[in-house]
């Protein structure tokens, strides 16, 4: 489903923080309309479909698509502020995002007529989900899911995992192999397209409603104009996947934190242990949420330093090479990892030191917030992201970034 976009174009800001400013004005009323359902979701597993559709009516998917197709053309430090501040409202419904707006960061790499073909879908409200990941077989580097030639065009056959935000979408990025072309391709086919089957099956404990399934594809068709070359990346595109990531980190600590202020502020019961003052006069009650706040604030600081660093590193003004750009945008991201999980799940963690025993309630579903920030973590370990720092600050070696994962291939 499309929808028409607004053609009343913003006022024009007299100061990058006008702009943000502009841009939350419009979207903070459907973030808090998502909050208000958020813990219901979460407790009876609802998926955000109505969400997601509140969203594309408001122009969300097309923050940083360029004014001249028109987007908003968004910088990336303005647009991770909006993705942390969806984050806190839900953070499943800001990570499902991450895979249409990885696309939308493709389209702007490719050459003008893919652009000119696709910047018009995303204006319209169509999103874009992902399929690259697959659960085992595939050696490192390579993959399971294949393209094989059909007459004009292309069918696609394979299965894949780790599918986020596909059951939400409109088309699917598939990540696939063909036989006699080096490297991998990216098939873009839709979801209503004869042959894909997307399950919900995703069974993590943690961001349950990101739609994290299986995705089928059986002799699906693809027009050779949706297959692109894919490449050992040298450009942002695997720093924003992993920023889009710890935005999602920030925004489940601003939620920890938020609800932190309204059990202690409302709590009418304590210790005889303590100081026999409500919570919110206890000095060490409130020292604890003084700590949880400035993990909070440390990690969100942290996100949007690494944010104006791929802004920096997309100058032109600074007239650096495409290695010199990649490096700078996925250093910084990579040290923003290796701090932003461990901050947000202590904030997680903490919580329940401030509020006692009546927090483990499932009622009050406060376990979501570590549960989702301990998920999200899991993605592209960071022992090794430290272990390429310390190797690009020793050594000057380029950092890796995530391109693939497989099976360790076999010995010759």
């Amino acid at each position: 489903m499309t929808y028409a976009p607004e053609t009343t174009a913003p006022a024009a800001a007299t100061s990058p923080e006008d702009g943000y400013q502009q841009l939350a004005k419009r979207f903070r009323p459907v973030f808090a309309r998502i909050a208000e359902g958020a813990v219901a979701r979460e407790q009876d597993r609802v998926l955000p479909f109505e969400q997601v559709r509140w969203l594309n009516e408001a122009g969300f998917g097309r923050l940083r698509v360029p004014v001249e197709h028109g987007g908003d053309g968004i910088g990336l430090e303005p647009f991770f502020r909006l993705l942390i501040e969806l984050g806190e409202a839900d953070s499943s419904v800001a990570h499902l995002y991450r895979s249409h707006f990885a696309f939308v960061e493709t389209v702007g790499l490719e050459p003008a007529d893919f652009q000119n073909r696709w910047y018009p879908r995303v204006v319209a409200g169509e999103i874009f989900g992902n399929a690259a990941t697959e659960r085992s077989g595939n050696v490192l580097g390579a993959t399971g899911t294949t393209l094989t030639r059909d007459g004009e065009g292309w069918l696609l056959n394979g299965r894949k995992f780790y599918t986020t935000g596909t059951i939400f979408a409109e088309w699917i990025a598939v990540t696939a192999s063909t036989e006699g072309i080096e490297g991998r391709q990216y098939a873009v086919v839709s979801t209503t397209q004869p042959g894909v089957e997307i399950l919900d099956d995703w069974d993590g404990f943690g961001q349950q409603l990101t739609g994290t399934g299986t995705t089928i594809f059986r002799d699906a068709v693809v027009p050779s104009a949706n297959v692109i070359q894919r490449s050992v990346s040298t450009t942002h595109e695997p720093a924003f996947f992993q920023l889009v990531l710890l935005a999602v980190l920030a925004g489940i600590g601003r939620a920890a934190l938020a609800d932190a202020r309204v059990l202690v502020r409302d709590r009418k019961r304590t210790f005889n242990t303590g100081s026999g003052e409500l919570f919110r006069h206890d000095p060490l009650i409130l020292q604890l949420v003084g700590h949880l706040s400035a993990k909070a604030f440390a990690a969100e600081s942290v996100v949007l330093a690494a944010a104006r660093e791929l802004d920096a590193a997309a100058d032109p003004a600074l007239d650096l090479s495409a290695v010199q750009r990649y490096v700078r945008g996925e250093v910084a991201v990579e040290k923003a990892q290796l701090v932003v999980p461990e901050l947000v799940q202590a904030a997680a963690q903490q919580l329940f030191d401030i509020t006692g025993a009546s927090s483990t309630s499932k009622s009050k579903s406060l376990d979501r917030h570590w549960r989702n920030a301990r998920t999200v973590s899991t993605h592209n370990p960071a022992v090794f992201k430290a272990r390429i720092v310390g190797d690009y600050e020793v050594n000057g070696t380029t950092p890796e970034g995530l391109h693939s994962i497989g099976d360790v291939p076999a010995a010759g």
